[in-house]
């Protein structure tokens, strides 16, 4: 029975399976589940995604650029950056019609979630008052919402929060240790605050990675681990293959090997159970086989469509057709228990802030002295 095989081949009780989300997994453990045969791996990945997941199911998202290039950050990976010349136009902020009109068009070719990203190190005052309409526009359609804007402090991320936004966007995209080398222009304690900024407005988090970077297989390990350590999990968690591309300092960089990406996959499925882990940039160079190799790892969620940003995706078409070829289905959103799951923690959030307000209003503070 597989049940009695050892943990350290890859077995897993029914107990096992069931536990309890973690956030203390070492990476001594972590690189251990990495460095289990291949499917021993998987067949673990695949008994935690069963227990909690249909594993037939993919969450289906869209993801709409509603303002391009120019950014001031400098991600060696990201052709949205100032800092390279990537032959990318910069363009405006879109107008919330189009959005609205992308995201009905999104819904209507099976997407449950529209996220927009835009190219900025954090929102302005005048862009925010924009973003937010479009947030409160395109819930109206029913669909899920998701926005990824650069850094944003406690008083945005409530005000996102309060127009409706579910899911905010913000990766780590590596280790901590191998941060420095990608990016110099935010820190990662930058990012890790954006999170908390947007768990305390009572929001979804959606954070992950991206690989292939030229990253070492300690630094996957230690990334994953910076995100089983968040208390929650994310919700979300997409998991990247860098897109190489030209222009940017990281165009010559070497391939990622497909099986370490799937190991990733896996390992993350194990360390974040209940979170869906999004098969995410790079389904474009990635062949049937290893998509279909993703989902069985405990891939459970894809962007769809023909673009990510600025770079391509597989279209709707060849999804539609690989789902139907592996027996897969879209994710069907429950989205009456979704909302006002959201509203209470809203509630909750703003709660905690008003308590702190008080409190912090009846501290004495010695330095006004």
């Amino acid at each position: 029975m597989t049940d009695a095989l050892p943990t350290s081949l890859g077995g897993l009780s029914d107990s096992h399976a069931n536990a309890q989300p973690r956030h203390d997994w070492s990476l001594a453990e972590i690189e251990a589940l990495f460095a289990l045969p291949f499917n021993d791996l998987l067949f673990r990945a695949q008994q935690v995604h069963r227990a909690h997941f249909d594993p037939n199911a993919v969450q289906v998202s869209t993801l709409l650029s509603i303002k391009t290039g120019a950014c001031p950050e400098d991600c060696k990976y990201c052709p949205q950056s100032g800092h390279y010349t990537t032959g990318l136009d910069k363009e405006k902020l879109l107008e919330i019609e189009k959005v609205v009109a992308q995201a009905k068009a999104a819904q209507e070719s099976g997407a449950s979630r529209f996220c927009m990203g835009a190219a900025w190190r954090s929102p302005r005052e005048k862009d925010l008052a924009v973003v937010l309409e479009m947030v409160s526009r395109v819930k109206a359609l029913g669909l899920e919402t998701c926005m990824t804007l650069g850094m944003v402090d406690g008083d945005q991320a409530r005000r996102l929060a309060e127009a409706g936004l579910d899911y905010y966007n913000h990766n780590l995209d590596t280790s901590p240790e191998f941060y420095g080398e990608i990016i110099t222009t935010r820190t990662y304690a930058d990012r890790l605050e954006t999170l908390a900024n947007v768990r305390d407005a009572g929001m979804k988090v959606c954070s992950g990675g991206i690989l292939g970077m030229g990253e070492a297989p300690r630094d996957r390990a230690a990334l994953l681990q910076q995100l089983a350590r968040l208390e929650p999990h994310p919700e979300s968690v997409p998991i990247n293959m860098l897109v190489k591309v030209p222009g940017t300092p990281l165009e010559q960089v070497e391939d990622l090997d497909p099986i370490e990406f799937i190991r990733a996959i896996a390992v993350a499925r194990i360390l974040m159970p209940t979170s869906h882990v999004r098969l995410s940039a790079g389904r474009e160079q990635m062949d049937e086989s290893t998509q279909a190799l993703a989902f069985l790892a405990g891939a459970n969620s894809i962007f769809y469509g023909d673009r990510l940003l600025t770079t391509g995706n597989p279209q709707a078409e060849r999804d539609r057709a690989l789902f139907a070829k592996l027996g897969l289905h879209p994710e069907r959103r429950e989205t009456c228990q979704d909302d006002a799951r959201q509203q209470a923690t809203l509630e909750g959030a703003l709660a905690r802030q008003t308590t702190q307000a008080a409190s912090a209003a009846l501290a004495y503070d010695a330095t006004q002295v």
